[in-house]
């Protein structure tokens, strides 16, 4: 796409120079040189800065092109093709040291490694005036949940080590999903009770390694966290809203989960369950399960056979050529239904 004979050109990237024991921003397309920042923050700043260029060069989306098509799809390894709307990709390379933000459709962006999709929605400007309140009505759990808890999941993709483990990626849903507009979540004992973590700190202790959040004392009856990450003080929608799908998460309808199921089988079903936006066939890209769950091909596979034989799932196969995981859910009807019943 052109416009005025010059080709629009959406892709931004920011690196992390450390000088002086203390690490700089540095853009291609800034002039101006960017202030030293702390090592903790280093991050959030990065992607700050990506954020400001494309509210900058915003463009309607029907002049929007893949511009990873446009690099000749250098940026991931063969699939079947450009495909989807265009979307904001962030791709995190060298261990966090660069960071790259660009127009991708959605078949890319998904074949990419270390990228999770940035909703357009989060990078409205903090000084922009506030939406008008929607119309209040009847809603029905699991409408829009699934959306919100997938953008969950890709920002936690980029945003956590790559071998963070099922049930801290499960817990820092639940945080990033209830956190306010400055960054704080309260989790009640019931809820991590429910999810089989009440006490396990050393989950919590996993993401404060990760810089992700502060440890937080876990004595009171109702877990006060703080989060580090400055990009969840930008979420859209409203908290009610984030709220609801972060119940949703706990429960994924229309998936009938067993309850005490462990950390990694749940972690996968949310993910499938995230994926489900029509009737059936049910896929999702395999490098997606992939990057959202941190787990090995092998390893999912193996998770996906024991979904099955708890009949969460009626069975799953994988087409080799487009690399499509294709799935049949059993519903919580069905699973009523093949329960032996005892007089």
């Amino acid at each position: 796409m052109r416009l005025g004979g010059a080709a629009v050109r959406r892709i931004w990237t920011v690196e992390l120079h450390s000088r002086a024991g203390r690490p700089n921003l540095v853009c291609a397309q800034c002039t101006a040189r960017t202030p030293a920042c702390e090592a903790a923050s280093a991050r959030s700043a990065a992607l700050a800065h990506l954020a400001c260029h494309a509210r900058a060069d915003a463009l309607p989306g029907h002049l929007r092109t893949c511009q990873c098509r446009a690099q000749g799809c250098r940026w991931h390894p063969r699939h079947r093709g450009c495909a989807g709307p265009v979307l904001l990709a962030l791709t995190q390379g060298r261990g966090g040291r660069v960071w790259r933000l660009a127009d991708a459709c959605a078949a890319c962006a998904a074949a990419t490694s270390h990228t999770a999709v940035v909703p357009d929605t989060q990078l409205g400007s903090p000084h922009s005036p506030t939406p008008p309140a929607p119309v209040r009505g009847p809603h029905r759990l699991g409408a829009e949940e699934h959306l919100r808890v997938r953008e969950a999941l890709t920002y936690l993709a980029a945003a956590l080590p790559q071998f963070t483990s099922p049930a801290a990626r499960l817990l820092a849903v639940q945080c990033t999903l209830r956190a306010d507009a400055r960054g704080h979540a309260r989790l009640p004992a019931g809820l991590l009770r429910g999810m089989r973590l009440r006490g396990r700190r050393e989950v919590w202790e996993e993401l404060a390694q990760g810089a992700w959040l502060r440890c937080p004392d876990l004595r009171p009856p109702q877990v006060e966290v703080e989060l580090l990450d400055a990009t969840v003080l930008d979420q859209v929608p409203g908290r009610r809203a984030r709220c609801r799908a972060a119940q949703w998460a706990l429960r994924p309808a229309p998936l009938h989960l067993p309850t005490a199921l462990p950390p990694a089988l749940r972690l996968i079903a949310l993910i499938l369950a995230t994926h489900i936006t029509g009737p059936a066939p049910r896929a999702v890209d395999m490098e997606v399960l992939t990057r959202l769950s941190g787990h090995s091909r092998q390893q999912i596979a193996e998770l996906l056979d024991r979904l099955v034989a708890l009949r969460v799932l009626t069975a799953w196969r994988q087409h080799w050529d487009t690399e499509d995981v294709l799935w049949e859910l059993i519903t919580s009807r069905t699973a009523a239904e093949a329960e032996p019943r005892h007089t």
